[in-house]
């Protein structure tokens, strides 16, 4: 039986995921990601990921029974290569050095009428990353033939062949217009569309094995490497054909709602909405904040197993409520501070008991995530798909099917993260319409709406200082 070998690199974390030709997971292997300095700004870590992958493929079992690999990676990553591999280091997003620079840029890049992209903090916009490479690094930069997003970086790696992705290129880059499906104005005039090699769709076989490289991992030289995506994405290519329509809700280090629907809707740059464009070149409305972030700064030291309804529920009679921001990375509410509050009574986050502190982490996360599909559901109450770490936390779901209770709210039952499993199916692109989705109708708990019906007035706009006066965000546009 034929084994697909995914990487799945997040932005905190990097798995490696054998699955079998059922989609059963074999095995599953994690790597911390850690940014490194460079000389003159923060890199991503791709000389320890490389030395973690040179040492625990060769580790895996069944490895002779590889036959793909699949490759799936976050946004906001772009490699200069030359032809021999890189020329300058990646940046990575979270460094914000850009000086006045980043204000200067972003008047000549962001026009958001074309590339769907707002003007985001940090490197957020990978555009912004390459025009500061461009201008600072112009030695280097006269020596870069090729900009080859982070997916397909590692394509390269396994394979030795070029080729770029409308996924990857369309995850709020500024490089990249969906509505035209070509590289944007700005990246024409930058020189950028040039040095991109030509798309190639995600699910496509780009390559065998390099030889030497088969050698040393202990796989077959005719294991085929795939081009890869942007991981919502792949997350995303999971359901274009086995719920068409359904508003997905990846998570992860960012929470991403992605509404399929194809309906217009009037997106808002300064809410960090976004069309993201899918494996299969579609606009999909997008609306995402850092969540797995300030999920991890709410919840503390608190024990991640108490983000239970029983523990909802005491929060809820408590009064307890966070409001945002716990991050400063864009999301619906960029540049509000964060605040915790009981009742009327604005507090330290500390002054939360510790056992509450991971169900407040997980209301927070769900009512700024149904703020956002509220936005994009163009009034339709479209199916919901959780996906990822969040859709096995209990406190979330409950909250999220009680807040959405006209719209049906389906939880993932998979064994594998939204993202892995994208990846792997697109190793099997071709039999996508016989996919199962693996998926379970979550039931509203009674208790949870009932204190969310009587706890909380609908009359002002969320956020709100006061808990007595927040409006239900699901019912505010």
């Amino acid at each position: 039986m034929s084994l697909t070998l995914v990487l799945d690199i997040g932005k905190t974390h990097a798995k490696l995921v054998l699955i079998d030709a059922n989609g059963k997971g074999l095995c599953r292997f994690t790597h911390v990601n850690v940014a490194q300095p460079s000389k003159s700004y923060t890199a991503l870590g791709v000389a320890s990921l490389t030395q973690w992958l040179l040492t625990q493929i060769p580790q895996l079992p069944r490895r002779s029974e590889i036959t793909h690999i699949s490759i799936t990676t976050h946004g906001a990553a772009v490699c200069p290569m030359d032809d021999n591999g890189l020329v300058l280091q990646p940046m990575d997003y979270e460094w914000n050095g850009y000086g006045e620079f980043h204000r200067q840029c972003q008047q000549r890049a962001c026009v958001f009428e074309e590339t769907g992209s707002p003007a985001l903090p940090l490197g957020l916009n990978a555009g912004l990353q390459l025009a500061w490479l461009k201008h600072f690094e112009p030695q280097a930069w006269s020596r870069v033939r090729h900009l080859l997003p982070y997916p397909q970086y590692w394509a390269w790696w396994f394979c030795g062949q070029l080729a770029s992705e409308v996924s990857s290129w369309g995850c709020h880059t500024h490089l990249w217009s969906p509505h035209e499906h070509s590289h944007s104005s700005w990246a024409w005039s930058q020189g950028f569309d040039a040095l991109s090699p030509p798309l190639q769709p995600a699910w496509a076989d780009l390559g065998m094995l390099r030889p030497e490289l088969a050698s040393r991992l202990g796989l077959s030289p005719d294991t085929v490497v795939k081009v890869g995506a942007h991981d919502s994405n792949a997350c995303l290519a999971r359901y274009l054909h086995t719920m068409p329509g359904a508003t997905v809700v990846s998570t992860g280090t960012w929470v991403v709602v992605m509404a399929t629907h194809g309906r217009p809707v009037t997106l808002d740059a300064n809410r960090d909405e976004l069309l993201n464009v899918s494996v299969e070149g579609q606009s999909v409305p997008t609306g995402r904040f850092m969540g797995g972030r300030e999920y991890a700064v709410l919840a503390g030291d608190a024990n991640p197993a108490l983000a239970d309804t029983e523990h909802l529920l005491q929060l809820l009679e408590g009064g307890w409520r966070a409001t945002p921001s716990f991050c400063d990375a864009g999301g619906p509410f960029a540049g509000q501070t964060g605040k915790v509050w009981q009742h009327d009574h604005a507090l330290a986050l500390e002054d939360v008991p510790l056992h509450l502190r991971a169900a407040l982490a997980a209301w927070y996360a769900a009512e700024t995530s149904v703020h956002i599909i509220r936005h994009l559901s163009a009034g339709q109450a479209t199916p919901v798909v959780l996906e990822g770490p969040l859709s096995y936390n209990e406190a979330y779901v409950a909250a999220m099917a009680a807040m959405l209770d006209q719209y049906a709210v389906w939880r993932s039952t998979d064994e594998l993260e939204g993202t892995a499993r994208g990846a792997w199916m697109l190793a099997q692109w071709d039999k996508r319409q016989s996919f199962q989705t693996g998926l379970s109708l979550v039931q509203p708990h009674s208790s949870v709406q009932h204190l969310l019906a009587t706890c909380y007035e609908p009359n002002a706009a969320f956020p709100h200082p006061r808990v007595s006066s927040f409006a239900r965000p699901w019912q505010s546009s």
